[in-house]
């Protein structure tokens, strides 16, 4: 449904005098852009299989599958268009390693893969009149005890940490020469989705410091962002389900979601349970399940999941 505002710049460009459509214009030009950084490891990245392989459970678990899916594609129908061809957002723009474009399908590890990018831009796409702008920061296999280790945690700053505040910046700057079309708008850093664990999961030390790191972590990028308050949402490292009983895993899943829950993050932190996005190998495109067995309807959810929860965090605004 147009909001209020595209009705009455619809009204204008009908009836109005051409020099006033032209002041419209101008407005419309220095409308500010919505900027989210998501960043983590590899299930940031994504490994959500696109394709239908029909020799594995019939395509079961593929993007292609949840359109097609008599189940789920009343949930996913938004991803395609009446020839059912991939929708491509023109309101929905993302930035990912130098990969850039409107989001669609495709900006995971590879073109052939999905990453939480798509159902979070879907969610905050929606609910937002301005253009959204997502930078998408992630590596595989990298730890947050070293990789994305925070100056305040002590010791060597993790090189990840520095690469992803300095790109963070580059692209801030730079968005007009990757995005014409938001030439002229300033943009506005609204929050940043972290989805990471899996190396401090299997590494004890980094386990039993995950919670310091990762509150540590949330209140230097804030500082190095010059963004105080920059809401924050976490992604649970829930890709064992519901069912996990590995004492380190449940350790680290308890220390996401404990930073969450501290009183000086009130409001501005948010904690995403995933283990119930979890879907099993036989309905999925592979049995690998560190990557969530690459299926793309978990990916989705999960994405989907951390847009309403920023979407609620900005609420506090």
């Amino acid at each position: 449904m147009p909001s209020i505002r595209q009705l009455l710049i619809l009204f204008i460009l009908l009836f109005a005098p051409t020099g006033t459509i032209a002041s419209i214009q101008a407005v419309n030009a220095e409308e500010p852009v919505r900027v989210f950084i998501l960043a983590g490891q590899s299930n940031m990245v994504g490994a959500g299989q696109v394709a239908a392989n029909p020799k594995r459970n019939e395509g079961g678990g593929s993007l292609e599958w949840c359109v097609r899916n008599p189940d789920t594609r009343d949930r996913f129908k938004h991803l395609v268009d009446d020839k059912q061809a991939w929708v491509e957002r023109d309101d929905v723009k993302i930035w990912y390693l130098g990969r850039t474009g409107g989001l669609s399908p495709g900006f995971g590890a590879n073109e052939s893969k999905i990453g939480p990018e798509l159902g979070f831009g879907c969610v905050v796409g929606e609910a937002f009149d301005e253009p959204v702008l997502l930078i998408k920061i992630a590596w595989g296999g990298k730890s947050l005890g070293a990789d994305f280790r925070p100056p305040s945690s002590g010791g060597e700053t993790g090189p990840y940490y520095d690469t992803l505040v300095e790109t963070a910046k580059k692209v801030m700057k730079d968005a007009a020469t990757h995005f014409p079309e938001l030439s002229g708008r300033k943009l506005v850093l609204s929050g940043l989705g972290w989805h990471q664990g899996w190396n401090d999961r299997v590494n004890q030390a980094f386990n039993d410091a995950y919670a310091e790191n990762l509150a540590n972590f949330i209140r230097d990028i804030r500082k190095a962002l010059d963004a105080p308050g920059l809401p924050f949402v976490i992604a649970e490292t829930g890709m064992s389900g519901p069912d996990e009983k590995h004492p380190r895993a449940l350790s680290l899943m308890a220390a996401q979601a404990s930073v969450a829950e501290l009183v000086e993050f009130k409001d501005d932190v948010a904690f995403v349970g995933t283990r119930a996005f979890y879907r099993s190998p036989e309905e999925s495109p592979s049995g690998q399940q560190y990557h969530w067995n690459n299926n793309a309807e978990t990916y989705y959810l999960i994405g989907e999941a951390m847009g309403l929860a920023m979407v609620d965090l900005l609420r506090h605004e």
